[in-house]
C-alpha cells in the first residue's frame, strides 16, 4: 500500500525511507522502545491503539477488537459519527499505556471508539475525495465569517472520512454567538457542523513550523499539554526579557523555557539566600546574576560599573559578617583571566574538531587587506604620470631629423632596404634590355 498522505508510493506510510517531506509522514517520530522487548504474558497486551488524524494535529486512543496487529503508519477504518474515518496508526503495543497513564485515561473506559478494519481501496478513495474538500471549503468559510462580521478567525476545518461531517476549529478572544453561522455552513456543505474552540498555542500546532532550534515544533509533534510561561522561568535561567527571542511561532512565550527550569532550580538551591546586597565598608554591593555554571554570583559597586564575580564560599562568609554587624574592607572578587578560557577553547576544539570564530575573522580580515591592496594598485595604475605611462614615454622614439645619427655621414648607421648616401644620384640601369653592339670604325 502506497502513502496516501504524500503520494510517492512507498510502501506502509513512507517507514523504509524514514518518512517523507511532503509532510504527510514526518510527524510520525515516536520511536518504540518497547517494541523489541518480550514479555512474560502476551495475552495481556495493550488493545489500545493511539490513531493519528490530519497529518498528525490530532490525536486519539481507539480499540483494537480485530484479530488483526497494527503497526505504526497503517492505515485504518475507524468509529465516526454516523458514519466511518480513516486514520494513520501513530503509536501501538505497551507504549500507549503510558501515554493513557500520562493523559488520565482509562483502558478499560466505554468511552473509547473501535477499530472496524484495516483501511481498504475504496475507505481510502472516500477518505482523498474529503480530504480534497477541505481548502475550497476553509476559504468559503471565512468569507461567511466575514460577511457575518463576528469576531473570530477559523483555522481549519477538518472532514470526516466519508463526508458526513465537518469540524471547523476556530480561535475567538471573546464568546461568539455563531448560531446563524451553523445554520449557513449545514445549508452549503451539506454536512454535520462541529465548531471547537482553541487557544494560539493549538493554533500553531495545528499549522506547524521549524522552532529555533532547527527542529520541528514540538507542540507539532509531542507536547499535548501545554503549560503557562511566565518571564520568571526567564530571570532563573538569566535570560535578557527580550520578547522577540524568548516568543515562539505562537507569539507566546516558548514552550521549551519549562524544559530546563527543575535542572535551574536544583543548581540554584547551593547558592546563599538573601544575598542580593552585601555590606562593606566601601559601600552595598548589588547583586546582577547568578552563575550556576562556574558557582559564582556577579555584584557591582556604587562607585564603578564594573562587575565582580564572587565565589559562593565568599559571599557565605560576607553574610556571615554583615549578620554580626561587621562590614568587611574586600569584597574576595576573583579575575577570570581570558588566557585560561583561549585555553579552555583550543582543547575544545581539538576535541571536538571545530574552528574557532576567531579564525574565521582572521582570515577575513587578511581576505579584506589583499583585496583593498589590489584595488589601491590598480588605481595607481590608471593615474596620469603612473609608473607604466611614465616606462612608455621613456621608451618613445624621438624624430628622425633630432637625432645625431640620421645625418648622412661616417658615423651614419645604414638601415636595411635604405641605398647608401654615394648611390643615390646614379642613374639605374636596366640590366633585362640587350644592347646593340658597337661598330668598329677602323
Amino acid at each position: 500500500m502506497s502513502c496516501t498522505s504524500c503520494g510517492t508510493g512507498k510502501p506502509n506510510g513512507c517507514k523504509s525511507n524514514g518518512g517523507c517531506s511532503t509532510g504527510g509522514c514526518n510527524r510520525l517520530n515516536v520511536h518504540d522502545w518497547l517494541a523489541n522487548l518480550p514479555f512474560s504474558d502476551p495475552g495481556s497486551d495493550c488493545r489500545i491503539v493511539e490513531i493519528s488524524f490530519n497529518n498528525g494535529s490530532r490525536k486519539e486512543f481507539y480499540r483494537n477488537n480485530t484479530l488483526q496487529t497494527f503497526m505504526k503508519g497503517d492505515m485504518v477504518t475507524l468509529e465516526g459519527v454516523s458514519g466511518f474515518d480513516v486514520g494513520m496508526v501513530n503509536l501501538s503495543g505497551e507504549l500507549v499505556r503510558l501515554q493513557l497513564k500520562k493523559k488520565g485515561v482509562k483502558e478499560d473506559s466505554a468511552e473509547i471508539k473501535k477499530i472496524m478494519r484495516r483501511a481498504n481501496e475504496l475507505d481510502l478513495q472516500k477518505w482523498k475525495e474529503s480530504k480534497e474538500r477541505e481548502k475550497p471549503s476553509l476559504v468559503r468559510a471565512r468569507a461567511i465569517i466575514i460577511q457575518l462580521k463576528l469576531d473570530m478567525k477559523l483555522i481549519e476545518v477538518e472532514f470526516q472520512a466519508d463526508g458526513r461531517k465537518a469540524t471547523f476549529y476556530y480561535t475567538a478572544e471573546d464568546r461568539v454567538d455563531f448560531r446563524e453561522l451553523i445554520k449557513i455552513y449545514a445549508g452549503d456543505f451539506k454536512v454535520k457542523v462541529e465548531m471547537k474552540q482553541i487557544g494560539i498555542r493549538q493554533e500553531a500546532a495545528k499549522i506547524g513550523g521549524i522552532g529555533s532550534c532547527g527542529r520541528e515544533l514540538c507542540c507539532s509533534t509531542w507536547l499535548s499539554d501545554f503549560k503557562s510561561v511566565t518571564t520568571t522561568i526567564a530571570r532563573y535561567q538569566n535570560l535578557s526579557i527580550n520578547q522577540t527571542k524568548l516568543s515562539g511561532q505562537c507569539g507566546r512565550l516558548k514552550c521549551c523555557l519549562n524544559f530546563e527550569l527543575d535542572t535551574y532550580l536544583d543548581a540554584l538551591q547551593n547558592f546563599p539566600n538573601n544575598a542580593d546586597s552585601l555590606e562593606l565598608s566601601r559601600g552595598t554591593a548589588q547583586l546582577i546574576k547568578k552563575d550556576i555554571f562556574k558557582n559564582l554570583m556577579w555584584y557591582i559597586l556604587p562607585d564603578s560599573n564594573k562587575q565582580y564575580p564572587v565565589p559562593i564560599d565568599r559571599v557565605k562568609e560576607i553574610r556571615a559578617l554583615n549578620a554580626k554587624g561587621q562590614k568587611p574592607d574586600e569584597l574576595g572578587a576573583i579575575e577570570l583571566s581570558p588566557a585560561k578560557a583561549e585555553e579552555k577553547e583550543m582543547a575544545h576544539v581539538e576535541l571536538v574538531g571545530q574552528i574557532s570564530l576567531k579564525t574565521l575573522e582572521r582570515n577575513s580580515r587578511r581576505r579584506r587587506d589583499r583585496e583593498q591592496g589590489q584595488q589601491q594598485a590598480q588605481r595607481q595604475q590608471q593615474k596620469p604620470g603612473g609608473p607604466q605611462q611614465k616606462s612608455t614615454q621613456a621608451k618613445k622614439p624621438r624624430p628622425q631629423g633630432s637625432h645625431p645619427q640620421n645625418k648622412t655621414g661616417q658615423g651614419a648607421q645604414q638601415r636595411p632596404g635604405q641605398p647608401k648616401p654615394q648611390e643615390q644620384n646614379r642613374p639605374k640601369i636596366d640590366v633585362t634590355k640587350k644592347q646593340p653592339p658597337k661598330k668598329d670604325n677602323g
